[in-house]
This record gives structure tokens, C-alpha cells and sequence, in this order.
């Protein structure tokens, strides 16, 4: 599988919905109801890519998978985790996974994006994602080739 991510457009807003609910249908299904059980609209999407930066990982021309930053701190993180900063990013990924105990899905999910840093350009934000993937690594107890998450 050769997954490329790239920055979402309002072109991909039905196809991203439409993944989340999928998602949120499977984790119901396998875990019942949760937190991860909600169903997102289009809308919801649409606001999402106003006010966070927003990447889809596709295969070919099928969207599989979605990595979203924001400046909004998520309900959900405790900040004292964190390293004060003056202007944060929030990196979501693999969470719905690991908050749903499919731990296994989570690991894959944050190896398959460590392997893709490359084809970010060299810069901050790739250093922030870097960091960001490192960190789910480390709670996951996932082990990283160095490469990749640097």
C-alpha cells in the first residue's frame, strides 16, 4: 500500500463524513456505544477545514485516513501533559483507535504515518508532526525506526 497525504479540500468534505461515520459505525459496533459513536455532517467538516489544518491520506484515489491540527485545544487533552507554548498545535492521530482500545490499529496507524515523514518538506511543521507521532509512539509502546520520526 503506497499512502500519500495531502492537505484536504472542500472537494473531499462528503468523502472525509463519510469516513468518520464509517469509523464511528465500526467502533459502535465492535466497542458499543461511545464516545467515538457520534456521526459528523458535512457541516461540521466543512467548519473543521476553516479552522484547522487538515490532512487526508489516500491510496490511489480512496481517502483512508484523516490527521487534523488545530490551534483549539480538543475538550479531551489535559494540557499539563504538554509543553507550554505561546501559540499550540493539537495533533489528533490514531486517537479514535486508541481511545477505543483497538490498540493494534492504533500502532499501525502511527508506524504507517512515521514511514510518510518524508514526503513532508523539512521545517517545523514536519518537526511538529515528527513529535507529535513520537509521543502516541512512546504511549503506545511502539517502537520507531529513528528515520522515521525524525
Amino acid at each position: 500500500m503506497t499512502l500519500r497525504f495531502r492537505d484536504a479540500t472542500t472537494k473531499d468534505v462528503a468523502a472525509i463524513a463519510g469516513l468518520l461515520n464509517a469509523t464511528a459505525g465500526a467502533l459502535t459496533a465492535r466497542f458499543g456505544e461511545g464516545r467515538w459513536s457520534s456521526m459528523t455532517s458535512e457541516r461540521s467538516v466543512e467548519l473543521s477545514l476553516r479552522h484547522a489544518r487538515l490532512r487526508v491520506g489516500v491510496e490511489k484515489k480512496r481517502l483512508l485516513t484523516t490527521l487534523r491540527l488545530a490551534p483549539k485545544k480538543p475538550w479531551a487533552i489535559d494540557i499539563a501533559y504538554f509543553t507550554p507554548a505561546r501559540r499550540p498545535l493539537y495533533l489528533n492521530l490514531a486517537d479514535a483507535h486508541e481511545k477505543a482500545g483497538d490498540l493494534e490499529s492504533a500502532a499501525l496507524a502511527v508506524k504507517r504515518a512515521a514511514v510518510h515523514l518524508d514526503h513532508l518538506p523539512a521545517g517545523g511543521y514536519r518537526e511538529l508532526v515528527a513529535s507529535g507521532i513520537r509521543r502516541l509512539a512512546e504511549r503506545l509502546d511502539v517502537e520507531l525506526d529513528v528515520q522515521q520520526a525524525d
